[in-house]
């Protein structure tokens, strides 16, 4: 996550409360596959902290995914947003809300975006 993305995380964070996980590491590099990290994840049922990376278990509890760009939705973080999920999804928490966080929302793209239950989020 770039400096100009973290302001708008934590914004929205802050609206939401939990623990936020900044750069959750989704998946470590290893041969055959590059690692993966998730500009967000917020544990809703946790204290009102920020933990800085890592991969912190969220077996059994419910999680909000979130993937942040500056500027309008596209199909570039909706994928990420997307994806994220699905990666998460083998840590078996309880729940997943999958959360498109930008500044600017994109008519057309917000349509598909629902069917795959992937919220666009503007602050």
């Amino acid at each position: 996550m770039n400096t100009n993305q973290r302001p708008l995380t934590r914004k929205y964070w802050k609206s939401i409360g939990g623990t936020l996980i900044e750069e959750y590491c989704a998946v470590k590099g290893e041969a055959g596959s590059a690692p993966r990290y998730i500009d967000g994840i917020i544990i809703l049922s946790g204290p009102k902290k920020i933990i800085q990376g890592g991969s912190p278990t969220v077996k059994g509890k419910n999680i909000i995914v979130i993937q942040t760009e500056t500027g309008r939705v596209g199909m570039y973080l909706l994928g990420q947003a997307l994806f994220s999920r699905e990666l998460m999804k083998r840590f078996k928490p309880k729940s997943i809300r999958t959360i498109a966080l930008c500044n600017k929302n994109d008519i057309v793209l917000e349509k598909i975006a629902k069917k795959y239950s992937v919220q666009i989020i503007t602050l």
